[in-house]
């Protein structure tokens, strides 16, 4: 079974960034993927790299980290002018951050039209009769 926890960027946004980078590292070793309101700033998304590849062990394979930022690149003019107004305001709250365990996600791709989260299998356990 998959589990999806979606998380409001109010959850984390009052917390430093190691406790951000703690409480969402926290919940993808419970085996949940972490749908996230916003994203991490640049620096956060490396340190949560970084803190992941420390806990790497048996049980806990790493983590899989995609950011989806619905800014267009290509628009000008006013249409950019609003998004970067709208961005000052809001910080990181825009697109959608997405964090799971390496043992559940096999890969997330993504292209202008979809994301695709491709689980791995759990491997049944065989039953002694």
């Amino acid at each position: 079974m998959v589990t999806l926890q979606f998380m409001p960027y109010t959850e984390i946004a009052g917390l430093s960034s190691v406790g951000r980078i703690r409480k969402l590292l926290n919940i993808a070793k419970q085996n949940k993927i972490v749908l996230l309101q916003g994203r991490l700033k640049k620096d956060e998304e490396t340190e949560l790299i970084k803190a992941t590849m420390e806990e790497i062990n048996k049980e806990f394979k790493g983590i899989e980290l995609a950011v989806i930022n619905p800014n267009q690149e290509d628009t000008g003019g006013f249409e950019k002018f609003k998004s970067d107004f709208v961005e000052m305001l809001l910080g990181d709250r825009s697109g959608m951050t997405i964090i799971g365990p390496a043992n559940v996600v096999k890969s997330i791709k993504k292209d202008p039209d979809k994301i695709e989260l491709l689980t791995k299998e759990r491997k049944k356990k065989k039953r002694k009769k």
